[in-house]
């Protein structure tokens, strides 16, 4: 956990100053997971970053809870928030991978450009489910880095990943295709609402509403 905590609190300055690669397909998904929200609403965001889309979707919701692994990530958030006056959004350290998740206190999970950088994902997707109420709703936009038409980028990757992640400039990465990860979440118990990519890549951002029964 500290390495790559290390390695987030390394990028966190330079990734805040970072543009969003496709704004309509990042406002577009906003409207999506909004729809889905309600004012009553206690929600658990996963892998926040600097909490830019925790802070979009405050005005929804009654609260939500921002976490992430990198302290510095989440420094970043404290000050866009105090910026914009936002006082309902809460950021904590959380590493999924080591820490469970409070059964029952969010009616929603969000969790965006986070699963590709996990090895565990299936085991995730469980701890969402169980921790969720009936009803509870799991949102999420993931890269799929083994959707096929990856072409030379997806050569790229498969080379040059490994190579950065030897000398610390790159994060653990995972591939898998939309299909994949569609199947993952249903076998973890949850009913697909909607999902669809956007932006289409590649690689695409598979973005994935789902509910518990």
């Amino acid at each position: 956990m500290k390495n790559r905590a290390r390695f987030w609190d390394k990028a966190a300055r330079k990734y805040a100053k970072s543009k969003i690669g496709n704004p309509e397909a990042y406002e577009y998904t906003l409207g999506r997971t909004q729809s889905y929200l309600s004012p009553t609403d206690e929600v658990l965001e996963i892998g926040c970053g600097t909490g830019s889309t925790a802070l979009i979707h405050a005005a929804y919701v009654n609260h939500i809870v921002a976490t992430d692994l990198s302290s510095e990530m989440l420094q970043i958030g404290r000050e866009k928030a105090a910026a914009q006056n936002i006082q309902n959004v809460s950021f904590e350290n959380l590493d999924i991978e080591q820490e469970p998740l409070m059964p029952g206190r969010f009616r929603v999970i969000m969790a965006h450009s986070l699963f590709h950088l996990v090895p565990n994902m299936e085991w995730f997707f469980g701890q969402v489910y169980d921790a969720l109420p009936s009803g509870g709703m799991f949102i999420s936009k993931t890269p799929c880095l083994g959707e096929p038409g990856m072409g030379l980028q997806g050569v790229a990757m498969r080379v040059f990943i490994p190579v950065m992640q030897c000398i610390g400039k790159a994060p653990y990465v995972r591939s898998f295709s939309s299909q994949q990860l569609r199947d993952a979440i249903k076998d973890a118990g949850f009913e697909l609402l909607e999902y669809g990519d956007h932006p289409v890549g590649p690689p695409p951002a598979h973005y994935i509403a789902a509910r518990k029964p």
